[in-house]
């Protein structure tokens, strides 16, 4: 048991950091967009910053992964978190585009690093629960920021909340170095493997891994427009509190890291494209149920939605991740990561820019509607797929 429990809760807690840095600023943003004199609505680009550098630094981590191992590299993310969060407490637009861009160098190679230690140790039969387990960390991180960042603002403002927010992060490297001997001795030993270049030729040459990479491309639109935008969404549209936005976020983010354990362990016993599938349809609801509400709507009403929503557009991705270690050759879990992460940060970098175009040029119904009919159309990709007999 302790050869599953320390990486995994090693590999939960800097993910759970890592979370709350990529979601420090669209947390905050009502209020950083004041004293910046910018748009709220911007919030999207600075997610397509966040996540371009990321998608970047994800295809090229295996080989550092391998080398230096999962726990080092790990520091180092959570390093570069720290000088992210640092520049944005400055109160320079160009210091934020910078800090976007650090904390998206910060995100890219933590779900390779995870593979790579978590494949080495975890049976396959237990794969769906224990990558579902460790990707509770997002969801848990961004609960952390819908709670903590709205009460920092009223006592240190927002510049004085990013600086506490650098300072965990520098904590949290400082405190995995205790554990970092144990973990990379073992994950660090090898050669690096094929170059990324084959494996991506790998990754869409496969049937199953090449839909469920381009599935995972359109559910993060849907992940990250709903994650990212929430916040301003509900103050601008509901005309909620910062606060009151902020611990909606929490209590989806909450919600939904229960729904991820339970799909994670649904995948270790049905075919896990089938779950992702019908996933898809729930998100599709929940996407419409949520641009569908109305300026006026009640409180409660405001609560079930964002509530169902978030229970099924970040339940899916330890689901994705598991089948994704599980069908890669041996000793490339890494390689294979890295490329269904990037094709999932790739949603991050164009969904954002997309929903904030369609909610300034028209609505934020018609940014809704539009997520809504990709997700589904993803969804419907699958299920026909799962439905199909295996080749013979």
């Amino acid at each position: 048991m302790k050869r599953v429990f320390v990486p995994v809760a090693t590999m939960l807690g800097i993910q759970v950091m890592i979370s709350v840095s990529v979601i420090s600023l669209s947390v905050m943003m009502p209020v950083v967009a004041k004293d910046l004199a910018i748009e709220p609505k911007l919030v999207g680009f600075f997610v397509a910053m966040t996540y371009v550098v990321a998608a970047g630094i994800a295809l090229a981590a295996a080989g550092p992964v391998v080398r230096f191992g999962s726990v080092r590299i790990s520091q180092v993310a959570l390093l570069m978190a720290a000088i992210g969060l640092a520049l944005n407490s400055t109160g320079l637009v160009a210091a934020t585009i910078l800090a976007a861009m650090f904390i998206g160098a910060a995100q890219g190679p933590i779900n390779p690093a995870s593979a790579h230690v978590l494949s080495q140790r975890v049976p396959r039969e237990y794969f769906g629960a224990v990558f579902s387990l460790k990707q509770t960390g997002v969801p848990i991180g961004f609960a952390l920021a819908g709670i903590i960042f709205p009460q920092l603002l009223g006592w240190v403002g927002w510049r004085g909340a990013s600086l506490i927010a650098a300072a965990a992060a520098l904590l949290t490297a400082a405190a995995v170095e205790f554990l970092r001997p144990r973990l990379d001795t073992r994950s660090s030993e090898g050669k690096g493997g094929p170059s990324i270049w084959h494996t991506i030729r790998f990754v869409m040459a496969h049937p199953q891994l090449r839909i469920l990479g381009c599935s995972a491309f359109i559910y993060v639109v849907a992940q990250h427009t709903f994650t990212f935008y929430l916040v301003t969404y509900l103050y601008e549209h509901c005309h909620l509190t910062i606060v009151e936005a902020g611990g909606l976020l929490s209590a989806s983010q909450l919600v939904g890291t229960v729904v991820r354990l339970v799909s994670g362990g649904m995948g270790d016993r049905v075919p896990r494209m089938k779950l992702l599938g019908w996933t898809g349809i729930g998100m599709t609801v929940g996407c419409l149920a949520t641009g569908f509400l109305s300026a006026d709507a009640p409180f409660w009403l405001i609560a079930v939605v964002v509530m169902g929503y978030g229970s099924v557009v970040i339940s899916w991705n330890g689901t994705s991740q598991a089948e994704f270690a599980h069908l890669s050759p041996p000793g490339q879990a890494a390689a294979v990561a890295a490329v269904q992460t990037s094709l999932a940060f790739m949603g991050s970098v164009f969904g954002p820019p997309v929903f904030a175009l369609l909610s300034s040029a028209i609505d934020y119904r018609a940014a809704f509607i539009f997520v809504a009919v990709c997700v589904f159309a993803a969804a419907i990709w699958q299920l026909v797929v799962a439905a199909r007999p295996p080749p013979a």
